[in-house]
């Protein structure tokens, strides 16, 4: 076994702590990526702080993993030594049951094996990408474009699938009108993506502090949501709106602003069940929905979609020593767009 530097975190309230992990040896289909980069996701927060319910201690998160192939198992065919490789927020499932057999292995029902927090095939607990390296299994690693550089890149494997899988599923494109409600982390990868499928974006946030970084990402129209005119000039606006917001919100206005057979998508996790008036849903016969990341497939589409356009996550790069005071910031919102850590500090 290798034993590498990681920072972990030993309960909800300690900080984050330089500590040595142990990955299993590789095997025939594995690889082993020297971790360069990896983004701090807000389920990153939520799953250290232990506001998810059962956490496990210690904790090792982080699954938007950049970096390089330095190693890999004797029948593995996609990838070789020096290729750039990506980790996102699954490293194994069943294989077998419905969704697996249909390509949707992010919704496997038996036993999705997140990258950190889970158990793993050979028994053993996984350990994310504060981490200096991984193995994983090929089936589960990503090829990352070249054309991104690679602490842009890493948010991709979260926030950029998180967004792109919606967007596609419900046919983001020129005839359609979407709506990305919060600007955050998220958001901002959404307008990209949904501007770059060829879609009127229109951003509906808080405040409109961030309106020129919206309309400079791509965005047609960007609204603040305490405004009520803004509910009022974009009423039956949108074919689609993604909901990016991780806490409890008052979707029935927001239902108001579907066109009919329009959908309201929520991505966000929060804490508190979500209320919706019926008339909301009758009227136009719009429909609320919810997605979580994207397949292996579509993740790799994803990525490649984004290299042949330039888009890649807006960043600001912090060494180990700043986790704790990054996901203070990253629960106040105040980040543009997302951490990414630079590993060469753990």
């Amino acid at each position: 076994m290798l034993t590498v530097n990681a920072r972990a975190i030993a309960g909800p309230e300690e900080s984050f702590k330089p500590t040595t992990v142990e990955l299993r040896d590789l095997g025939p289909h594995d690889v082993l990526i020297d971790i360069a980069y990896v983004g701090i996701c807000h389920s990153d927060v939520s799953h250290a702080r232990g506001s998810w319910g059962e956490t496990h201690y210690p904790l090792v998160p982080g699954h938007e993993i950049a970096g390089t192939v330095s190693a890999v198992g004797a029948a593995v065919t996609t990838f070789a030594v020096g290729d750039r490789a990506g980790v996102g927020c699954m490293v194994d499932s069943c294989r077998e049951c419905a969704n697996c057999r249909a390509g949707q292995e992010q919704q496997c029902t038996v036993n999705h094996v997140t990258t950190y927090g889970a158990i793993g095939r050979d028994g053993r607990r996984t350990n994310g990408g504060y981490s200096e390296k991984i193995v994983v299994d090929e089936s589960f690693v990503l090829r990352l474009p070249d054309g991104i550089p690679l602490p842009n890149v890493a948010p991709l494997l979260c926030a950029g699938i998180t967004m792109y899988s919606p967007l596609r599923h419900w046919r983001a494109g020129p005839d359609k009108r979407v709506a990305i409600l919060g600007f955050g982390g998220l958001g901002h990868m959404g307008v990209q993506l949904s501007k770059a499928l060829g879609a009127h974006t229109t951003v509906l946030d808080l405040s409109l502090d961030k309106r020129e970084d919206g309309l400079r990402l791509g965005a047609d129209d960007y609204r603040s949501t305490v405004d009520e005119t803004t509910f009022k000039d974009l009423a039956e606006a949108f074919d689609l709106i993604v909901s990016t917001v991780p806490t409890s919100v008052d979707f029935n206005p927001f239902l108001g602003l579907l066109a009919m057979d329009g959908t309201l998508v929520s991505i966000g996790v929060s804490s508190k069940p979500l209320t919706i008036e019926p008339f909301s849903l009758i009227v136009n016969r719009r429909s609320i929905a919810g997605s979580r990341i994207g397949s292996i497939a579509e993740t790799q589409e994803m990525l490649d979609f984004c290299g042949d356009r330039g888009i890649g996550a807006q960043i600001e790069l912090i060494s180990a020593d700043q986790i704790d005071e990054a996901f203070d910031r990253v629960v106040a919102g105040d980040v543009k767009f997302r951490f990414v850590i630079d590993n060469s500090t753990l």
